[in-house]
């Protein structure tokens, strides 16, 4: 198996909405994305499927040496084996790499967060950054194209946080804001308890409402003459944008299950979006 078929299989394993935006990209770009995409998944997984912190933090920092190798010498794995010749040919800073695990690291350090603006950082390193990578791999003339795709990574993420909460919770970890939680008198524990209530339903709610407005100031920042080379932003836009209002429309019952949308409506919505761009 090369490294690109790694990360090609790695990708589609997932079951990622990603997956179904990269199609529509010319076969370099979509070697790219989906390399980028299966570094994000190992570092990923090296926090969650890691039962022991101190294992977890070693496994970061072996990836901390092979993003290093990828850059300036011959990495091991095949994921950072097929990110070589990626980083040369769209430029991507290794700062954000780092940035990436940063966040990932942050997972281990803290299961809460004070507020919005803590909050943030942690969505900026694992989805901002990550945002800002895809941008230079989709290709873009207007610079502030980069503002939107970093709004947009951090738009995805709060959709994700919102999705999993009944998930994250299970590892012991909670992603709403703490203030926010306390405003509406929503005790941290009852969510690792799994109790739902009127006051969580009210919180869920502004966290949607929060989401939507990233997903709409990223969108008011795309200049029109980009809207093309980024269509595969646009099109998982439409796709988690479809499956948050999913989540809405069934009472945000995110701690009894994981609302999720089928390959074949992603699929669809995929389409609909790419002739619509």
């Amino acid at each position: 198996m090369t490294p690109d078929e790694y990360c090609q299989q790695r990708t589609a394993r997932s079951g990622t909405s990603f997956y179904y935006s990269f199609m529509f990209l010319p076969p370099e770009r979509r070697r790219a994305i989906t390399a980028l995409y299966a570094f994000c998944r190992e570092v990923d997984d090296a926090v969650d499927e890691a039962s022991d912190p101190v294992i977890a933090r070693t496994k970061l920092a072996w990836w901390r040496a092979e993003i290093g190798a990828a850059f300036t010498g011959t990495p091991q794995h095949p994921v950072a084996l097929a990110l070589k010749p990626v980083v040369a040919k769209f430029r991507l800073p290794e700062e954000h790499f780092h940035a990436v695990i940063d966040g990932m690291a942050m997972d281990l350090d803290c299961s809460r967060y004070a507020d919005f603006a803590e909050l943030e950082r942690y969505c900026h390193c694992v989805a901002g950054v990550v945002g800002l990578m895809s941008a230079e791999i989709f290709g873009y003339v207007n610079p502030a194209t980069r503002a939107y795709a970093r709004d947009l990574g951090i738009a995805f993420q709060l959709t994700n946080i919102i999705r999993d909460v009944g998930e994250d919770a299970r590892r012991g970890r909670i992603y709403l804001p703490q203030d926010e939680l306390t405003l509406h008198g929503v005790d941290p524990s009852s969510l690792l308890r799994r109790e739902s209530s009127e006051a969580l339903l009210m919180v869920m709610s502004e966290q949607a409402a929060r989401a939507r407005r990233w997903y709409a100031r990223a969108l008011d920042a795309l200049p029109a003459e980009d809207r093309r080379a980024q269509k595969p932003g646009l099109i998982m836009a439409a796709i988690y944008r479809t499956l948050l209002d999913e989540i809405e429309a069934d009472g945000f019952r995110v701690l009894e299950r994981r609302i999720a949308l089928t390959p074949l409506r992603k699929l669809w919505i995929a389409w609909k979006t790419a002739r619509r761009v």
